[in-house]
């Protein structure tokens, strides 16, 4: 099963890698990783998406939470939330028409194009990981894909829930 993990981290040299490092000595895969420091600048916030059965995410948890850098850890999969990625792709466009099916696509999946060019365009979506899948697809369908960049997943519990630091 899929799960969303965040993890507060003392915002430090080497902090990724202690967490990254123990998913790898375990054997645990990371299918998405972001990371950035928060509104507290000694602290960032780690998401990342593994797969699991409840009682290895649970392992993960207690392994993770016994490493030094941590300060919080929880796993959004069981509670209500929202995640969005961000996506980059930059497209061929050989003609006019081409160009145009590229634009249809983009407003129907409620796309930016960031850049445009004689023979490419950019375009930017935020979204779920099924809606960016989609925008990709059908990119794929109509035009070349030059480039793709994703940024990973960012979730957060809905209403007053966070993660925090214990006080």
């Amino acid at each position: 099963m899929r799960h969303i993990i965040t993890i507060l981290l003392q915002n430090e040299a080497g902090a990724l890698a202690r967490v990254a490092n123990m998913f790898a000595a375990r054997g645990y895969n990371i299918d998405s990783l972001s990371v950035a420091p928060t509104h507290d600048p000694t602290v960032s916030r780690l998401t990342l998406v593994t797969a699991g059965s409840d009682n290895v995410i649970e392992q993960i948890i207690k392994q993770t939470r016994k490493l030094i850098d941590v300060v919080e850890i929880a796993d959004l999969s069981s509670t209500d939330h929202i995640e969005c990625e961000l996506l980059m792709a930059k497209v061929a466009v050989d003609s006019d028409a081409a160009a145009r099916k590229v634009v249809e696509c983009v407003r129907e999946h409620r796309a930016l194009v960031l850049d445009e060019t004689d023979d490419t365009r950019m375009i930017q979506l935020a979204g779920t990981g099924q809606e960016i899948d989609a925008l990709v697809a059908e990119l794929g369908r109509i035009t070349s894909i030059l480039e793709v960049d994703r940024s990973g997943v960012a979730a957060m519990a809905r209403g007053r829930q966070v993660v925090a630091a214990a006080v």
